[in-house]
């Protein structure tokens, strides 16, 4: 079993920056891939980004890409994206999720198998 917790929205004008935590609880955080999605109003759910249990391993929404960079610190449990270039398309709530326990490559970018979540971080863009 695995809690998340993210903090870090908030509200930044086009351009700017933001970086969000999401916090776990549980001794095996490392043995989880992470990811992060995002769901803006009227949307469906989307991928974000993922990295593996290393952190050797990350992948990126072509809308991430050059732009927001996932990492994680496993003595710390806790995941992070660093968001900059911001722009108003980025408005969303921001979830963090947990798919596992696996020691694996490969990573997931649907919600279907991530079976644990955080409640969600706004995040507001303004033009």
């Amino acid at each position: 079993q695995v809690q998340l917790v993210e903090s870090g929205g908030g509200l930044v004008q086009a351009g700017g920056s933001l970086r969000l935590s999401c916090a776990a609880s549980g001794r095996t955080f490392n043995r989880y891939t992470m990811g992060w999605f995002r769901q803006a109003p009227g949307k469906e759910r989307e991928f974000v980004a993922a990295i593996n249990w290393s952190g050797g391993s990350t992948t990126y929404a072509d809308s991430a890409k050059g732009r927001f960079t996932i990492s994680r610190d496993n003595a710390k449990n806790t995941v992070y994206l660093q968001m900059n270039s911001l722009k108003p398309e980025d408005t969303a709530v921001y979830y963090c999720a947990a798919d596992g326990p696996t020691l694996g490559v490969v990573l997931r970018t649907t919600p279907g198998p991530y079976d644990f979540w955080g409640q969600g971080t706004q995040v507001t863009v303004s033009p």
